[in-house]
């Protein structure tokens, strides 16, 4: 004898566990009454044991019964959500694509831009990718990278997005306290990102070297990433070296405010480079045009 009885026993197995009731099961499977009672003595037999006691009424599931349904359930969720990711590997191909980005930029940037995206292609799937690091590469699978720096990969065509520049950002109260007080940048609490993956990111001792300013003597608030250091800039706990890309749309809503005549341009910018592989695709070419039509490709 098979394992497994028959699927039908069991899909009539779960609509009675679900709904308690044969009746309401046989009326949801569109089948008659007695169709449901042969099936679960059919289950009955195929199991060996009784699933439900019928010396109650209404009648229950015994405790083999509650095993089998929690199984049961678990086993058809499962059939259905493989189904659908089949349905929707094989179907939406051509549709779908993979962004890989920063924590920071996928929160601050990507993410709320992205209903503009859908609203002018209601028909494509945008699955955006963040990586343990402030790098992302061109992993496998991956058809499109947003990242920071001079543009110079190699992994696929690398297009402009826009120039990024660092400005020193915190709450309004606490940047007009300070420039009331007449304390400079080297007296004010101060946010650092400190992580072995923020390599690639300029703090605050490159940004006072390069401003020809002392050293930091103000308290310091140090985390892991650039979310977290931009909660606690919002809650008036420091300044953050604000990146256009994070920070630009809590500036223009008056969330943060800038430290006057504190933009520093470091000759960087955001890229996108799109995989060889990826490049015609119309999901990813609809994508690349959305981003910006002033891109321009770096040789």
């Amino acid at each position: 004898m098979s394992r497994l009885p028959p699927l039908r026993l069991l899909t009539t197995f779960e609509a009675v566990a679900r709904l308690g009731s044969m009746r309401e099961a046989a009326t949801a499977l569109n089948v008659t009454q007695p169709a449901v009672t042969q099936a679960l003595k059919a289950l009955e037999d195929h199991v060996g044991t009784a699933l439900i006691d019928r010396t109650t009424r209404p009648a229950r599931l015994t405790e083999p019964g509650h095993q089998l349904a929690r199984a049961t359930r678990d086993g058809l969720d499962l059939i259905a959500d493989t189904i659908e990711e089949i349905r929707t590997s094989s179907g939406l191909e051509d549709q779908r694509l993979t962004v890989a980005c920063t924590m920071g930029f996928a929160t601050h940037w990507l993410m709320p831009r992205l209903s503009a995206f859908y609203a002018g292609h209601p028909g494509y799937f945008v699955n955006v990718q963040v990586p343990p690091t402030d790098l992302p590469q061109m992993w496998p699978g991956t058809d499109l990278v947003l990242r920071y720096g001079r543009g110079t990969w190699t992994d696929g065509t690398t297009l402009r997005l826009f120039g990024e520049t660092l400005c020193p950002v915190g709450r309004p109260a606490l940047v007009e306290n300070l420039l009331a007080k007449g304390e400079g940048l080297d007296a004010a609490p101060l946010i650092h990102v400190r992580t072995v993956e923020a390599r690639h990111w300029e703090g605050w001792t490159d940004y006072l070297a390069r401003r020809g300013l002392p050293k930091p003597r103000g308290r310091s608030h140090i985390f892991d990433n650039y979310v977290q250091a931009v909660q606690a800039a919002l809650d008036g706990r420091g300044l953050m070296l604000g990146w256009r890309s994070i920070t630009d749309g809590l500036v223009a809503d008056g969330s943060l405010q800038a430290w006057p005549e504190g933009a520093l341009d470091l000759g960087t910018a955001y890229f996108a480079t799109v995989s060889p592989g990826a490049a015609k695709r119309p999901a990813v070419k609809a994508f690349v045009t959305w981003l910006g039509e002033g891109m321009e490709e770096v040789p």
